[in-house]
């Protein structure tokens, strides 16, 4: 919470600082949903929504999400489009909706991101990055059953325990990967809003493309790649314990992020 209660109060010295500008106003902003909504996935998204609620009420900004039904082209309300659904799907989301930013939150294909779309944002982590963090730590621990997974419901550090506590009494369930990822789409766009309140479509497909430090309660700065993979640590988990993280240390540098999955996009 005191994570948390920082973030809020730093947001609301920016409002008051805009509002001595005389440059505030109050703003509805829209994020688009396609995919279940019985879905993982889809809780994390609300539990993004809920935080990103309590921060813009000090800046006078109201974010809505609206669920299975697409923007219509040049709607000026839509700021983005969080997807969890299959790949052809995604794809032609991508394609009509070229001036948003599209995040994908439940695909794991390393074909879809060597693709490199460039509008398109992968929050899940891939099965590349799975697979290089199940190696190094076979590398280091030949032999463990343990299992890559970009989140766990046991995770405590870096203020992930508080999501963890604020996700299970939301919604009576474990926080898994799927939700997380939906939590991290909803608050990397609003924490980015934040910083830029008048940005634009455009606008923030070039800023998350190029500029964004994310707080995903994993102890780094998570950023995107030119694949349009969100670069994330892992945990290591075995028999519902954490075990470990990767990048694996003493097998890899430990910050070397870009160790885990294909950094670059297909020639």
């Amino acid at each position: 919470m005191r994570s948390l209660r920082r973030r809020l109060e730093l947001a609301a010295g920016v409002s008051l600082l805009m509002l001595g500008c005389g440059y505030a106003q109050a703003a509805e902003i829209i994020v688009f949903y396609i995919g279940d909504i019985d879905s993982s996935s889809y809780l994390g998204v609300q539990q993004g929504l809920s935080e990103a609620n309590a921060q813009g009420e000090f800046m006078g900004t109201q974010y809505r999400v609206v669920a299975n039904s697409e923007p219509a082209r040049g709607d000026n309300g839509a700021i983005a489009i969080i997807a969890a659904t299959d790949p052809s799907a995604l794809t032609e989301l991508a394609h009509t909706h070229r001036d948003l930013a599209v995040l994908d939150v439940a695909l794991k294909s390393s074909e879809l991101r060597s693709q490199c779309s460039d509008n398109v944002f992968y929050v899940a982590a891939s099965e590349a990055m799975i697979d290089d963090a199940n190696r190094q730590w076979q590398q280091k621990m030949p032999g463990s059953s343990a299992r890559a997974q970009a989140w766990h419901e046991t995770f405590r550090k870096y203020a992930a325990g508080q999501l963890n506590s604020r996700f299970r009494k939301k919604f009576a369930q474990a926080m898994n990967d799927d939700a997380w990822a939906g939590w991290a789409a909803m608050k990397l766009l609003s924490d980015t809003i934040v910083r830029q309140p008048s940005i634009t479509g455009h606008e923030l497909i070039n800023e998350l493309q190029t500029n964004l430090a994310f707080d995903g309660q994993k102890g780094t700065d998570l950023s995107f790649r030119e694949t349009g993979q969100l670069r994330q640590p892992l945990l290591l988990v075995a028999d519902g314990k954490i075990v470990g993280e990767a990048p694996v240390r003493g097998v890899v540098n430990q910050s070397d992020l870009d160790s885990l999955g294909t950094q670059f996009c297909a020639k």
